[in-house]
């Protein structure tokens, strides 16, 4: 059975992250299951969201306003900028409900090998917040290109007298430590601290 029509329809979802053809398959045969007019509903959802969604003047995250909801919030502390690599990266620590200071979303990291520079990322509009900024925390991923970037940070806003500081690295709660690699351990025993 072919149909250029689900060809296509396939091929386009199988483009988005995580999405593998046989996965594609399944959602485009799901969508042709629906009611027309919630597949109507989705095409227009996601119009109006590409449409309509921007980047926050302040911390660069998606928002459909101008300022996004957290950097207008009076209840946030602005004192203290938590630098994240996407806007995926707000919503998950968001989840924790621990944070109560503001974002910045650099949008991506450094990346020399695949061209991309400090010119590339948000690190101007960064640079341009820090005026009572006490402390950058940098939630970047604990990768070759993250350590570049948080490294980079570091130096860029030392002679600021910032405090910089970076999220903790290691072995995740409810893990066992016979499953954990090698780099993990490591990290978890260099950023023990007091009980």
């Amino acid at each position: 059975m072919s149909s250029d029509t689900i060809d296509r329809v396939v091929e386009l979802l199988a483009t988005l992250p995580t999405i593998g053809r046989k996965t594609a398959r399944r959602l485009a045969f799901h969508l042709l299951r629906q009611p027309t007019e919630s597949v109507q509903a989705f095409t227009d959802a996601i119009t109006l969201m590409r449409a309509n969604v921007r980047e926050c003047s302040v911390c660069q995250t998606f928002t459909d306003r101008e300022v996004c909801a957290i950097c207008a919030s009076e209840q946030r502390d602005r004192s203290t900028i938590c630098v994240v690599e996407e806007p995926s990266d707000v919503m998950a620590i968001e989840r924790s409900g621990d944070f109560r200071g503001v974002y910045h979303v650099l949008h991506g990291v450094l990346n020399p090998l695949d061209g991309v520079g400090p010119d590339d990322i948000r690190l101007r509009e960064l640079m341009a917040r820090l005026g009572a900024v006490q402390e950058l925390i940098l939630a970047l991923n604990p990768n070759v290109e993250g350590e570049v970037t948080t490294q980079y940070i570091a130096k860029m806003t030392a002679p600021l007298g910032i405090r910089v500081t970076r999220i903790a690295r290691g072995v995740p709660v409810g893990a066992d430590l016979e499953f954990a690699d090698d780099a993990t351990l490591a990290r978890a025993l260099e950023g023990r601290v007091p009980v």
